[in-house]
């Protein structure tokens, strides 16, 4: 490649970042004399199939990108892509102008206006990349340029390409739970959007926004931002507060209802400008007796003091419930409530900060007296409902879950929820009624066609499945959780490779994804393929090294392919980390019995016994053991006890392979060659 020139074409004439994905320069097209673009070279990980995974992003993602910055100029232009030395680069508009980060300086907090400005500006450009399928992924002060031109925001540097060429995220004081855990969402954007207005209120610096890690809530993970000596808008705190909320079930789901709710508060300010006004000019004027009147009125609204104090104390307990300090809230609530026993709101609300807390027990007894207090409280039946689910309680919370639906058939999320409880109790056929009623009333509701495809999988319906987790990654192509439910759809109707691509893509979008790897990595060692089934089961070990799944998935899979010595040793990494774990004992025995070690092997199955007396394959084990070294009586025994527990558990195959080992030994027969241990069923998430 030649050091000044890159495509043949683009100048070098400044490198404006080095750094680990890569280097970004500012390039001239020599074909276009006076012309400058941002050209970013990135670089793939070791992983052989880096490049591909780029080539099929662009493939995909490259069209929509470069149509959103034709069509929205506050949006920065994907112009090209080449490869050179199998190495990859993006050619991007450059845009002159100052990042956001010069603005945001330290303990210099910009004036409420000017936030406002920010967020709706930026809101609006979400609002239209998220109406096209596409999600920013980096939301941060860096990535918002004050274009030189008109002094508007401009959107820069999506993240889209990046997942592809490392594991680990930049920037994670501004990404929220969900993406780490590869559960992206359009509100994801939303959440790092309301970061940087709070850094702004703050005047924290881009090196200094890790600060509001130490102000998160400890047992929620909520941030608590405002502080005594920051006076803010009540309106604007509870907006900034719902784009941050821990939970993205809580948050807003779209930009455009944050951009509705900031409307509300400019309109508010200005019909407040316009009544000033009016008033200044009838004191002007003289007409002091119609203020005077006003006065009168004013004081005649005045609640009590009591009711007041009683309002007050609500009030603060919502806006500390809304900035994750639920024991703050519960603190006023139980003042409120104090003041008034037969104040229904205050029950209602210290149940939900209850339920927050995890302690499901008050949750369900606060919700519990406020339908005593307001039988006709929807919102109660279906607090309580989620409370009496978390405890277990599935009959209980489907009789909340109905109440609340008969008070308020519109509830799309109780319907959910009451699906969620129906499935625990094994009623299939109501919670696909369930999920399919939420998904009428809420379309474009992507968990209740996640569940509603896990349960007809679990019916053997797999295409009806199938078509439900399409649904979710149409509606949001970056939801990692369909592709893989998908997968493991196809996996069992015996699509291996179209399983293998699912996982794969499950896997470009959240590549921490370890349940992806994991059912990948199965389906290679199924097909026989060794070097890639251990490849995705050591990826799972360098993210996560105590990932018990991991080991006992992979010794599997050295045993079949005659690495006993192998086997034995990630089973007892997995005995390391879980001491009583049935599935190493059973299995390291079976390898153990392989290289001619029976003492170990009778050890390690009579120890999965000890652990669970109903483990029908330590038994059957135990009886192959047993038999080869002539103990008939102890392997009739251990192979009737086997024999008994699978047909109890339904395993039809094999309670007739252990009837048939103890017809053998009745009979005096020689064991069958082909009479070998059982390993147990990988488990799939």
């Amino acid at each position: 490649m030649n050091s000044h020139f890159l495509d043949g074409h683009y100048r070098i004439l400044k490198v404006l970042n080095d750094g680990e994905k890569g280097k970004t320069y500012l390039v001239e097209d020599v074909n276009l004399p006076g012309s400058e673009f941002i050209v970013k070279q990135l670089y793939p990980s070791s992983n052989p199939q880096a490049l591909t995974i780029l080539r099929r992003l662009f493939a995909s993602k490259a069209a929509t990108l470069e149509k959103l910055g034709q069509e929205h100029d506050k949006i920065q232009k994907l112009i090209a892509y080449f490869e050179e030395n199998e190495e990859f680069y993006t050619v991007q508009e450059f845009i002159p102008g100052n990042p956001l980060t010069d603005e945001i300086i330290q303990a210099e907090p910009l004036r409420e206006d000017e936030v406002i400005i920010i967020l709706s500006e930026i809101l609006e450009i979400l609002a239209i990349v998220h109406s096209y399928g596409v999600i920013h992924r980096d939301i941060k002060p860096a990535n918002i340029i004050r274009r030189e031109s008109d002094k508007k925001l401009v959107l820069v540097n999506f993240g889209t390409f990046n997942e592809a060429i490392t594991n680990t995220a930049d920037n994670l004081e501004y990404i929220p739970i969900e993406q780490v855990n590869g559960n992206l969402k359009y509100n994801s954007d939303i959440y790092a959007l309301g970061l940087v207005a709070i850094a702004a209120l703050l005047g924290l610096p881009a090196n200094e926004i890790s600060n509001l890690r130490t102000q998160k809530n400890k047992l929620t993970g909520e941030i608590v931002w405002q502080n005594k000596n920051l006076k803010v808008n009540r309106k604007l705190a509870k907006i900034i507060n719902k784009m941050v909320r821990f939970d993205y079930r809580k948050r807003y789901q779209y930009a455009t209802e944050v951009l509705d709710d900031l409307k509300k508060i400019t309109n508010v300010d200005r019909e407040q400008q316009k009544q000033h006004h009016k008033k200044l000019l009838l004191v002007l004027t003289g007409v002091a007796g119609c203020i005077a009147v006003g006065v009168g009125v004013w004081q005649l609204k005045l609640p009590k003091p009591v009711s007041n104090a009683e309002k007050q104390l609500y009030q603060e307990g919502l806006n500390k419930y809304d900035a994750g300090n639920y024991e703050g809230a519960i603190e006023d609530f139980n003042q409120a409530i104090g003041l008034d026993p037969q104040n229904a709101l205050a029950y209602n609300r210290r149940g939900d900060a209850y339920y927050r807390l995890g302690d499901y027990e008050q949750a369900q007894a606060d919700s519990s007296q406020a339908i005593l207090l307001n039988p006709q409280d929807a919102n109660a039946y279906f607090d309580r409902g989620f409370a009496f689910s978390e405890l277990g309680k599935y009959k209980e919370a489907i009789a909340d879950y109905t109440e609340a639906i008969k008070l308020n058939s519109e509830n799309a999320y109780a319907y959910y929820g009451r699906g969620l409880a129906r499935a625990q109790l094994k009623d299939n056929k109501g919670a696909i009624e369930d999920f399919s009623k939420a998904i009428a009333l809420k379309p474009q509701y992507t968990e209740a066609y996640l569940q509603r495809g896990i349960l007809r999988r679990r019916l053997t319906l797999r295409e009806e499945a199938i078509q439900d987790f399409d649904k979710v990654i149409k509606i949001n192509p970056s939801d990692a959780k369909a592709y893989y439910q998908r997968g493991l759809t196809q996996s069992i109707n015996k699509q291996k490779y179209i399983a293998i691509k699912d996982y794969t893509d499950a896997i470009n979008i959240n590549p921490k994804y370890i349940e992806a790897y994991l059912n990948r990595g199965d389906v290679y060692s199924d097909l026989g393929d060794n070097l890639e089934a251990t490849e995705n089961y050591n990826k799972i070990l360098q993210i996560d090294p105590k990932f018990i799944a991991a080991y006992i998935h992979r010794g599997i899979h050295r045993f079949s392919f005659g690495n006993y010595k192998g086997a034995i040793e990630d089973y007892t990494e997995a005995l390391k980390l879980d001491p009583n774990n049935l599935a190493a004992y059973n299995n390291r025995g079976n390898a153990y019995l392989e290289l001619g070690n029976k003492k170990a092997a009778n050890q390690d199955y009579s120890r999965a016994i000890a652990i669970n007396p109903n483990n029908a394959l330590a038994y059957y084990n135990r009886g192959v053991i047993r038999t080869k070294q002539k103990n008939k009586q102890g392997a009739i025994a251990d192979f009737k006890k086997a024999a008994k527990l699978f047909q109890q558990q339904g395993e039809q195959n094999s309670y007739q392979d252990a009837q048939r080992e103890i017809s053998i030994l009745q009979n005096n027969s020689a064991p069958a060659p082909t009479t070998r241990p059982k390993s147990g069923k990988r488990e799939k998430n």
